[in-house]
């Protein structure tokens, strides 16, 4: 009985906490839509800028769809547990690896590939505490995704998925931080350096 109190008091105040921040990242305030745009334009825009300038010739892939999702979080939903720096690189390159590995074992068969890579990485990040909703999609583009991408092999963990998920994270850390209202990461030294930093810059 006891067990099943504590459960529903746990279960009441994720889902409080839930509600808490879907209200506070869903107000209508334009000046933090702004650093949400400014944000997003700019960690999308430098990984578009690397592959475009640099890449071509290797015919090498650095932007990639589950990215468009990473940057939903990291920049629209500043203090959700899931755009977290763990959850954010954590789940992007667990995700990769599984996606890379499950291909890697089942090549030829799709239909059963692309499931086993997506549900594998979500119960992997579950156990990890790293769940990253965008990885899921990182996990199916290693099986689903171009010659290119499949060609990679391994080397799509490290790029383009850690590459790209690390510049999201710097910029993230750069324009999360850029007023009072926006924290990133949530209750971190290393969010107190970057503000000190930021206000040192501005003075």
């Amino acid at each position: 009985m006891k067990s099943t109190n504590r459960l529903g008091k746990s279960i009441n105040r994720k889902a409080r906490i839930s509600r808490y921040i879907l209200y506070k990242e869903t107000l209508i305030d334009f000046k933090e839509q702004f650093w949400s745009f400014l944000g997003a334009f700019v960690g999308i825009g430098l990984i578009a800028f690397i592959q475009s300038h640099y890449l071509p010739d290797l015919e090498n892939v650095l932007l990639i769809g589950s990215f468009g999702a990473s940057s939903v979080l990291i920049y629209g939903a500043v203090q959700s547990p899931l755009a977290q720096p763990r959850n954010l690189i954590g789940g992007q390159v667990i995700s990769a690896i599984i996606g890379v590995t499950v291909y890697k074992l089942v090549p030829d068969l799709i239909w059963v590939a692309a499931p086993m890579a997506v549900a594998t990485s979500i119960v992997v990040m579950q156990v990890t505490k790293t769940l990253h909703p965008p990885g899921g999609a990182s996990a199916l583009i290693a099986v689903i995704g171009t010659e290119n991408i499949k060609s990679l092999g391994f080397f799509y963990i490290l790029s383009p998925v850690l590459t790209g998920t690390l510049i999201l994270f710097v910029t993230g850390l750069v324009f999360n931080n850029m007023t009072r209202n926006r924290r990133y990461p949530t209750n971190s030294r290393l969010t107190k350096y970057v503000k000190g930093k930021i206000a040192r810059n501005y003075r």
